[in-house]
């Protein structure tokens, strides 16, 4: 297409002007990346008219010019853009600060997504920029921003009541006090992401709770001080949840996932890596009730055993991913379930073993009716074998079996002492 377009240009500006209408030309260059249209720009000045019209520049993401991204330049793109543009990411551009930020806010008061995830110099006063300028707001990342504080959720609040999506993770001095300000202004969100907000306690999962029913996707990982009373104010008012991490949250017990499969039927993601306390009761009911869930990364959940596999094998049809790493009282026949259960045909893709030491070849053979399959990981799963990964991918040659595998045999001494050996590494 663009050969198609030069053709035209490096013969006679008058010929493209009179081919193809204005309206056409810029249909045509809507399709280009910004590098390409920042290429154009430079072929003529009739090209240049075109590929810099705002029109032209409704979504921009520049995450792989971030080194070079400094203020003036999300300045400048600001003006030339302004109402049209709807979506800009500058995730990672460490260069653009406040003013910047607001200067872009005045100028594009159209736009609706918005990622600053790593823009570490951002600060309370974007926020309050976007809060005066840009009411149309609907996503929001600002992850990694670690100078943002309650006042900045007090402004969103505000000015910004359409917000549906709010990423602040590891912004670590959010409190209980900025989620309360919140929601009280944004009851649509519907995805929230306080990945690495410390300082958070129950009484801001009651807010939540209380004002945002909408909620589908909830990211509580490594909350630390997050227990089963937060949570189960969650799922008492949030029955439209979807997708759940609570990874980290050592305090929470089987009463997180009874409120869960009570409350929250379409739940499709649970995500309870190291959370210790769960067992095979709590499980059975979450099972027994959400019959939706695709992905379940239950790592280190060091109390299930073959009970929960076989609740699931029956009442989980669309699981997609299980992660089982590190639960040691897993067996072969935990894994016979699950391979001839509901999924394991047309819909298991990814499993992982790892550190399950229970687990032998045996499980291997149980794995090969599950045509969906895409990985298994089996790191130190010393019963398995390459034999028993050879006859796998005979039924399942596309899978991707990651495993580690001690020497054959001991390695020779030398110089009277024993040399000391780690084990390989493959990746079938």
């Amino acid at each position: 297409m663009i050969l198609f377009l030069q053709m035209f240009s490096n013969s006679d500006e008058a010929v493209i002007n009179k081919k193809l209408p204005k309206e056409l030309l810029l249909r045509i260059f809507s399709f280009l990346d910004v590098v390409t249209l920042c290429r154009c720009a430079q072929v003529s000045r009739a090209w240049n008219v075109l590929a810099l019209d705002g029109s032209n520049w409704q979504r921009i993401d520049l995450f792989d010019f971030q080194r070079d991204i400094e203020g003036r330049v999300v300045e400048n793109i600001s003006k030339r853009c302004g109402g049209f543009l709807r979506k800009l990411s500058l995730r990672g551009c460490l260069g653009v600060g406040d003013n910047a930020l607001r200067t872009f806010a005045q100028n594009c008061r159209n736009i609706e997504v918005l990622n600053l995830n790593g823009c570490t110099k951002t600060t309370d006063a974007t926020c309050t920029s976007l809060s005066k300028f840009c009411s149309k707001l609907r996503h929001l990342d600002l992850a990694s921003c670690t100078s943002i504080t309650n006042m900045s959720l007090k402004a969103l609040s505000e000015g910004c009541p359409l917000l549906e999506q709010l990423n602040i993770s590891w912004c670590d001095q959010v409190t209980k006090d900025g989620i309360q300000a919140l929601v009280r202004g944004c009851g649509g969100l519907k995805a929230l992401f306080l990945k690495g907000c410390t300082q958070l306690e129950d009484e801001a999962l009651k807010y939540i709770g209380a004002h945002c029913p909408e909620l589908v996707t909830l990211n509580l990982q490594t909350c630390l001080q997050i227990t089963d009373d937060g949570l189960i104010t969650i799922c008492r008012g949030c029955h439209k949840l979807q997708s759940l991490c609570a990874s980290g949250c050592s305090n929470i017990t089987d009463a997180i996932l009874n409120a869960l499969g009570q409350n929250c039927p379409r739940l499709r993601i649970l995500e309870v890596a190291r959370c210790s306390q769960l067992t095979d009761v709590g499980f059975t009911t979450l099972a027994r009730n959400c019959h939706e869930l695709e992905k379940m990364d239950l790592e280190e959940c060091v109390q299930i055993t073959d009970s929960t596999l076989i609740q699931l094998s029956i009442h989980c049809p669309r699981l997609q991913v299980l992660s089982l790493s590190h639960c040691e009282l897993i067996t072969d026949d935990g894994i016979r379930h699950l391979g001839n259960g509901a999924c394991a045909h047309d819909q298991l893709e990814v499993i992982e073993l790892d550190n399950c030491p229970l687990i032998t070849d045996a499980s291997l053979e149980h794995l090969k009716s599950c045509h969906s399959l895409e990985r298994i990981e089996l790191y130190d799963c010393q019963q398995i074998t390459r034999a028993g990964i050879k006859r796998l991918r005979t039924h399942l040659p596309n899978i991707k079996v990651h495993a580690y595998f001690a020497p054959v045999t001991p390695p020779p001494s030398v110089g009277g002492s024993r040399q000391r050996f780690c084990r390989c590494c493959i990746i079938l």
